[in-house]
């Protein structure tokens, strides 16, 4: 209590709602961090165990630096992932990000069994802060203020790992960077862990920032978002300087975006003009043409946003290696064979159903899906050091 300088302590909740109607709906799935929690402050009261043997509760005197304020955890990101039925979470305060079981049933997700990976609610996997549960030290911190971290879906470039946007608040020197990390598993969705140690991985599989020189222009404190693309790029969201750009495979930036409208008071800049103030942006996801809320809506652009527009002043980018491969693929549509040629070599090509499951590997540019149901499957094509996806056709 004499940490805690506020009149009361969030829990943080994630239900799942049935809609029924248009403004009704039922509550099916419910989960709470209030019932994963441990403390070895008070051997009389509830939660009391060993911190450091129990990384699936969470230590409620933990407060990674920080007053103890009502909102102690500020969740700032929850993503669904299909393929393992699992949660990923993102906490802001305490600089780490979690995984929980999504197969459970409510009263399961209140305890420590049941569920497909039979630990009921507790936490699966955690990263970024092993000292929040004493597995480490502040200098075996790896996140600070990290938002959006999700599971890459299948298809593109690095699916199956996690990629961040680690926003550097509270760092010195304060920066921001984009990273890819690959939870060691013993199997899907099992993540592979030694008692009495600190999760893995020790170091990320990619990292982007602008940090060579010590000085960094790319340092978002809060919001931001990082997205792998179907093209092998990734998509940055620069979040409290309301920008966006795209990295090409090779760290180039290859495409920039500046919002120019003042969230306060709606004015609009000058476009080539100053940031205006309180430009933010939340998150920015890229969606292609045929993403399904699309269907029946107008997307043709209408006029620039910006006052006085003037395509004289926007940066032309462009990225001439990455397109360099041209990429052919027929017949498409298609009811039994499809033949896929490219002017680079074609390491592998793997096949994905719609709802993002693997279906086909190949190291051959003849696909025979002829015993596959007809709809719209994605081809990720391996060539060189990158990938690039493309939509097929079944008749």
């Amino acid at each position: 209590p004499s940490t805690l300088n506020q009149s009361r302590l969030y829990n943080e909740q994630i239900i799942e709602i049935e809609p029924i109607g248009t403004n009704q709906g039922n509550i099916v799935w419910e989960w709470n961090i209030k019932d994963h929690l441990i403390q070895d402050f008070d051997n009389t009261k509830a939660n009391f165990g060993d911190v450091s043997l129990n990384p699936g509760k969470l230590d409620i005197n933990f407060l990674n630096g920080r007053d103890g304020l009502s909102n102690w955890l500020h969740f700032n990101s929850i993503q669904y992932d299909d393929n393992l039925n699992q949660i990923v979470i993102s906490s802001r305060n305490l600089s780490e990000i979690y995984i929980i079981d999504h197969s459970t049933t409510t009263a399961e997700a209140a305890t420590n069994f049941g569920g497909t990976y039979g630990r009921g609610g507790d936490l699966l996997y955690r990263w970024g802060n092993p000292q929040a549960y004493r597995q480490g030290t502040e200098t075996d911190r790896k996140l600070y203020g990290q938002h959006y971290p999700h599971f890459i879906p299948p298809g593109q470039n690095d699916s199956g790992k996690l990629i961040i946007f680690n926003n550097g608040d509270g760092r010195e020197p304060e920066y921001s960077e984009v990273l890819i990390i690959n939870p060691p598993m013993t199997s899907p969705g099992v993540y592979d862990y030694l008692p009495n140690t600190s999760f893995g991985p020790e170091n990320p599989d990619y990292s982007y920032s602008e940090q060579a020189t010590g000085t960094s222009s790319f340092y978002s404190r809060i919001v931001s978002s990082a997205q792998r693309l179907p093209n092998g790029n990734t998509l940055v969201c620069d979040g409290d300087q309301g920008g966006g750009f795209e990295l090409h495979t090779n760290d180039n930036i290859v495409w920039k975006y500046q919002n120019p409208v003042n969230n306060s008071n709606g004015n609009i800049s000058t476009q080539g003009g100053a940031i205006p103030n309180n430009a933010l942006l939340f998150r920015a996801i890229k969606y292609a043409p045929n993403f399904p809320a699309f269907i029946g809506r107008d997307l043709t652009p209408g006029l620039p946003i910006e006052n006085n527009p003037n395509s004289a002043v926007c940066e032309n980018l462009s990225s001439s290696s990455f397109d360099s491969a041209q990429v052919s693929i027929f017949p498409n549509p298609t009811s039994t064979y499809v033949t896929i040629n490219a002017s680079e070599h074609i390491n592998s090509v793997v096949l994905y159903s719609i709802s993002g499951k693997q279906i086909l590997e190949t190291k051959s540019n003849t696909l025979d899906i002829s015993e596959f149901p007809p709809g719209i499957y994605f081809a990720q094509i391996h060539i060189g050091n990158r990938y690039i996806s493309k939509k097929i056709i079944k008749r």
